[in-house]
């Protein structure tokens, strides 16, 4: 196949451009952002599991406060109903002595309720406490989650403009190439990753590999306007005054 020397170098210029695109999406799929973000929406996942678990302690032991509050109305109620049979007229003495009797354990629950509702409601002082540290930590948790995502969508904004201006630019340059020419340099790139490369002091720019004497012999030989390959990765070898020939 033969291409003009001016044609050939402009592959120089595609394989440039396909270089910076790959680059970007290399970028776009390796942005810091992306396990950042992974780490945070489990953080805020752990917060939020903390806070189901603190919150549900808490409704836990609202409902035993409701309930001993409960039992002590009932309590005190019973305490008043039997104060005043005992305080009342034609009460017998043996309706009075249980009547006592029932006081005094009524006294002893009320005593028992009341140092189990103290006691639940230290309980719920602390886990209250606990929920307002956990509602504090999903919201820094939810604050992060937001920040990184704000971060990842502007890296990804300025990726996306940056594709666009080189894709605009590979437009460009393809449509200066003839279809076999072109065709040539896709299937090197498919290949190998690179289609075209430059030959810099008799070494590759795409495997970095300097050729040996055989080779170069054969590049001197072959005329201008053939396009070549390197002997060692095989892309489109593009010859220039600095090839050392």
């Amino acid at each position: 196949m033969k291409a003009d020397p001016a044609v050939q170098r402009r592959l120089l210029d595609l394989a440039e451009v396909d270089a910076e695109l790959s680059r970007l999406a290399h970028r776009r799929r390796t942005l810091p952002e992306h396990a950042e973000l992974t780490e945070a929406e489990a953080a805020v996942r752990t917060a939020k599991d903390k806070l189901v678990e603190v919150e549900t302690a808490a409704g836990d032991l609202d409902r035993d406060i409701r309930r001993i509050e409960r039992d002590v109305e009932g309590v005190r109620a019973r305490t008043d109903r039997d104060n005043q049979l005992l305080a009342g007229a034609g009460i017998g003495a043996k309706q009075a002595t249980e009547l006592q009797h029932e006081l005094e354990t009524l006294a002893r629950r009320q005593t028992v309720l009341e140092d189990e509702q103290l006691e639940i409601m230290e309980q719920r002082e602390a886990v209250g406490a606990d929920v307002e540290h956990s509602r504090g930590a999903l919201a820094t948790a939810e604050q992060e989650l937001s920040a990184i995502t704000e971060r990842r969508d502007g890296a990804l904004v300025d990726i996306d403009t940056a594709e666009a201006g080189r894709r605009r630019a590979r437009e460009e340059v393809v449509a200066t190439l003839p279809g076999d020419v072109l065709a040539a340099y896709e299937r090197r790139r498919e290949q190998q990753g690179v289609g075209a490369a430059a030959l810099v002091a008799r070494r590759c720019q795409a495997c970095r590999l300097e050729l040996d004497r055989t080779a170069i012999s054969e590049l001197k030989a072959a005329p201008a306007d053939d396009i070549v390959h390197c002997s060692e990765c095989g892309v489109i070898l593009v010859r220039t005054e600095g090839s050392g020939l």
